[in-house]
């Protein structure tokens, strides 16, 4: 069974009951599963099980109702049996605590993004990462009687203003053309071997961000990245194109799926309107890219900001 739906099933069969305890709690909480780990995104399995994983659940709480309650929910939580539906007690590695249990909802945030309040600005939402967001707004919420954790969750899940989206779109594509079709086949003629394969991990992560920009959703952190590129509607292609750069050897060949994965790109930023270019080369299109920021700052930045 998968973490997300163990989760639920776990809070439907105690954890509204323990809840009840509280009735001063009755529209003051928030329960759910979101966050860090690979069940908040839906790709955990056999192997995530051996770490961090088993029936549990968060209960957020806003600040001074979490001061005021808190520790005594938590006693409550810890007293639910550790063991549901034949699937052990969750085995909490050090770095995997405060994950799940009563959490306040302020610091919740804060841990995650940095702040526990919707930008307001263009460069506000600029400074956060696609990452962090993406871990901030996966899983699901159960109940939210309170609301406020989903009035938060619902403004970062809003995405990125146009702006700030196209100005990160600039940044992807000067990566891409400055590792992989300028520096990586330069640094293998020279027989540096190392500054090509960092060259090319670099065009690999920079492409696979700039899809999930293209599709206006958050990209998550490396390990999910690529897995996550599968329910992409649009370029998720790509996905598969880089695989191949694990299945060739020649450089050569390397150089051919890297235009490829350029040209399937330049597609999409034509038919987004960002480009009306057909130069198969990133770079040039950096210009006609850049043109459709209206914000002065973002459109001033350099092109490798983002």
């Amino acid at each position: 069974m998968k973490g997300l739906e163990l989760s639920k099933k776990y809070f439907e069969a105690y954890g509204r009951e323990m809840l009840a305890q509280f009735p001063a709690l009755e529209k003051e909480y928030a329960a759910g599963l979101v966050g860090r780990g690979s069940e908040c995104f839906g790709f955990d399995d056999e192997i995530s099980k051996d770490h961090d994983y088993g029936p549990s659940f968060c209960i957020w709480l806003k600040r001074d109702v979490y001061e005021q309650f808190g520790q005594k929910v938590q006693e409550a939580y810890e007293q639910m049996p550790a063991e549901f539906l034949g699937v052990p007690g969750r085995v909490t590695e050090e770095t995997g605590r405060g994950r799940v249990g009563v959490l306040c909802l302020e610091d919740f945030y804060y841990g995650l993004l940095g702040t526990c309040q919707v930008p307001e600005t263009k460069l506000e939402w600029f400074r956060l990462q696609d990452e962090n967001l993406s871990t901030a707004t996966n899983g699901a919420v159960f109940e939210d009687p309170c609301g406020a954790f989903s009035r938060m969750r619902d403004g970062f899940l809003s995405y990125y203003p146009e702006d700030v989206r196209v100005k990160k779109i600039v940044a992807c594509l000067a990566r891409m053309a400055r590792a992989g079709q300028y520096n990586y086949m330069r640094a293998m003629r020279r027989d540096e071997r190392v500054a090509a394969g960092l060259f090319l991990h670099e065009f690999i992560r920079e492409s696979m961000r700039l899809v999930y920009l293209l599709n206006r959703r958050y990209a998550p952190f490396d390990k999910w990245i690529h897995r996550g590129m599968k329910s992409l509607p649009s370029c998720s292609e790509i996905g598969d194109m880089i695989l191949l750069f694990y299945q060739v050897e020649k450089a050569e060949d390397k150089v051919l799926i890297i235009e490829a994965i350029c040209n399937i790109i330049v597609q999409e930023l034509n038919a987004q309107g960002l480009s009306n270019l057909e130069d198969n080369f990133l770079q040039n299109h950096l210009l006609s890219v850049t043109e459709k920021i209206e914000d002065e700052t973002l459109r001033n930045m350099q092109f490798l900001e983002g």
